[in-house]
């Protein structure tokens, strides 16, 4: 239970004072220690100290008793790239209710490119978090090149590489790709290196949906690792897993190739959501990729040609040998699917279950919920100590779609489910996870732990009700069990209920 309570100061008694005060939590650093009960006082937006029974007078004292009080939680992996700019969803209060108050944005490849246009919007119009920025490889060969099947011409990678260097300059922290998607999934290794090394003079990251995350799980991590490693990058995995029932069990194979790697010394993360089904575009999901070169426009071009229709449902249908079920979560001309798979809208419309795919394609595509993974592989990666949560998911508030739940659950479900529960791993493992971990693998300073001088990112909650309620059939439920959330030392979050404050800002990466 807590008690805030409002003191003034007597000005002559030369007390220190400070603008909030948490008294008596169960405070966990961050650095994946155990915990102390203590205090901790914070003044002009910056921790001003922390300890046992501060001798503070604070404006506001908050009562912690029984509680946890964290650092907030950063969110490596994100696609909120336009959701931070929508008056609708720039709150981000799916994710500030989860503890969340960092965000990336620009991964899997697909985001703003405009660095600095990016974050002056953010910074102009507000946000509920704070939000760093990744520049996304596929938005950037598009701009470049478009969408073609192709090498890049020596003229186009030197265009790449130049604006590869301007994001770096405009406070980008590295370079992401999405390799399964249009048009990254066409670029070789060669062309990633090249565009990395720019990245690397700038001391940033090589971030990676990696080529393939079922048959091909171990070459593609490889890859990755060659990647950064050639470019002279640090190395990230994102949502590090192993798809499809015939891979099930490679993840711990991928795992210990990245840590032979770590024990070379090269630089090599990942980061995991804790859920055995994933989410994407159905056509990512089950199409070729020579299928998706050139848009949409150029794949119905194809699946209007016999030969080449014939082909794309061939491969279709293999990839659908593979899967367990497939759920639609969005599709706009009819929006009744959302929520269903496509096994039972075959059943409903009487058609094969190919032809409900290439139907979809046809109309506009869909996004969907994928459950390819197996829960035994999701515990053993959440508890590798260099593996970051991180959601995959973005700004929501509830519509007609279906969504994967990780956008509502990520964190409390890492936390108050596998560690709380279940003891899956211990909960400073779990919380320094979501802390000091994405922090240092970013390389951001001045937060991510609970320190003297760190700004004031704090975050309070109840560890008995700290649970995810976001499921699969009901996305949109919110987490519990969230007192308190401080952006830079001001109110977020106030006894559970969002202040409606717009207090984050971008983060750039300093050289």
């Amino acid at each position: 239970m807590f008690v805030s309570s409002i003191a003034l100061m007597d000005a002559a008694s030369g007390v220190e004072t400070c603008d909030v005060l948490f008294r008596n939590g169960t405070v966990h650093d961050g650095n994946g220690e155990k915990a102390i009960v203590a205090d901790i006082a914070v003044k002009d937006g910056k921790i001003a100290a922390v300890g046992p029974k501060l001798d503070y007078v604070s404006l506001i004292t908050i009562d912690c008793s029984d509680c946890i009080i964290a650092p907030g939680f950063i969110d490596l992996h994100t696609h909120s790239d336009d959701e931070l700019l929508n008056r609708n969803t720039r709150s981000n209060i799916n994710y500030l209710l989860q503890g969340c108050t960092t965000v990336v944005t620009g991964n899997c490849g697909m985001g703003h490119i405009d660095v600095a246009k990016f974050f002056q919007q953010v910074d102009q119009d507000g946000s509920g978090t704070n939000v760093a920025h990744l520049l996304p490889h596929g938005s950037l060969r598009s701009k470049v090149m478009g969408k073609e099947d192709r090498k890049p011409k020596p003229d186009e990678l030197q265009e790449m590489i130049r604006l590869a260097g301007v994001a770096m300059q405009d406070g980008a922290f590295g370079i992401s790709t999405g390799l399964i998607y249009v048009p990254g999934t066409f670029a070789e290794t060669e062309e990633l290196i090249e565009i990395a090394k720019e990245i690397a003079r700038h001391e940033g990251l090589y971030v990676s949906h990696i080529r393939g995350e079922g048959q091909t799980l171990l070459k593609s991590v490889e890859e990755a690792i060659r990647i950064g490693s050639e470019a002279g990058c640090p190395t990230h995995i994102s949502h590090f897993k192993a798809s499809g029932k015939q891979s099930w069990g490679t993840l711990h194979i991928a795992a210990k190739i990245v840590e032979e790697a770590r024990r070379s010394g090269k630089k090599v993360t990942a980061d995991q959501y804790p859920y055995a089904a994933s989410s994407t575009s159905l056509e990512a999901t089950l199409l070729p990729s020579w299928a998706r070169a050139g848009g949409r426009s150029a794949l119905k071009d194809r699946l209007d040609d016999p030969e080449q229709a014939a082909k794309i449902r061939k491969e279709v249908a293999k990839e659908l040998e593979s899967s367990i079920r497939i759920q639609i979560a969005g599709y706009e001309p009819r929006q009744a699917w959302a929520g269903k798979s496509l096994d039972e809208i075959a059943n409903t419309e009487s058609l094969d279950i190919v032809d409900v795919v290439l139907t979809i394609e046809r109309n506009g595509g869909a996004s969907v919920v994928n459950f390819g993974m197996n829960e035994e592989d999701v515990r053993m990666a959440m508890k590798l100590p260099w593996v970051a949560t991180a959601s995959d998911g973005s700004a929501k508030v509830p519509s007609s779609v279906i969504p994967h739940p990780r956008s509502f659950g990520t964190f409390p479900r890492k936390i108050g489910h596998y560690a709380i529960e279940e003891g899956t791993l211990a909960l400073e493992a779990a919380i320094r996870s979501a802390t000091s971990l994405p922090a240092d693998i970013l390389g951001i300073s001045d937060r991510g732990r609970l320190l003297p001088g760190k700004v004031a990112d704090i975050i309070v909650f109840d560890a008995k009700n700290f649970r995810d309620h976001a499921t699969y059939s009901q996305p949109y439920l919110p987490t519990t069990g969230l007192k308190h959330v401080c952006i830079g030392g001001s109110f977020a979050v106030y006894e559970g209920i969002p202040t409606g404050a717009l207090l984050g800002k971008s983060i750039r990466k300093t050289h």
